[in-house]
């Protein structure tokens, strides 16, 4: 299945395709195009847009996208790992919020900081991954101890 969102993906737009390919989509492919195309983009090519001006998929209810993918795809409460990682995700990628939790400015910043170090955006996203199989490890071990 298709995928699309704004191009320069970080923090939500890293965390949503890793929360798609994991527990919603395995084979999902991702396409970033300029914010105004979202829509168009999928439309013609038949993706489902998230995490973009009147996506299928965004902020909602002042949840993050990665939250709403959740509650949508009847994810929460299923596993208190996860249900962390969105609080981590939560507090990284919506304004005023990084208080929330203790990672939350980190992982926002990394974010930001990823768009200096990595140009392609296809490139920025397997290297993102990681930084999400690393949290969800983290939030894991921390849950099981």
């Amino acid at each position: 299945m298709k995928w699309v969102t704004r191009a320069r993906p970080k923090t939500d737009r890293i965390a949503c395709p890793w929360l798609i390919r994991r527990y919603i989509d395995p084979e999902a492919t991702f396409n970033f195009v300029p914010a105004g195309e979202v829509l168009s983009f999928a439309d013609r090519e038949g993706a489902t847009s998230f995490d973009a001006l009147d996506a299928r998929y965004a902020h909602r209810d002042g949840l993050c996208t990665f939250e709403v993918l959740i509650a949508d795809h009847g994810l929460d409460g299923t596993d208190a790992a996860l249900d962390e990682l969105a609080r981590i995700v939560h507090a990284a990628d919506i304004a005023g919020e990084e208080h929330t939790h203790p990672f939350g400015a980190t992982v926002s910043a990394i974010g930001t900081a990823g768009l200096d170090v990595e140009e392609d955006d296809h490139r920025l996203l397997e290297r993102g991954l990681f930084l999400y199989d690393a949290l969800y490890a983290w939030c894991r071990n921390a849950r099981a101890g």
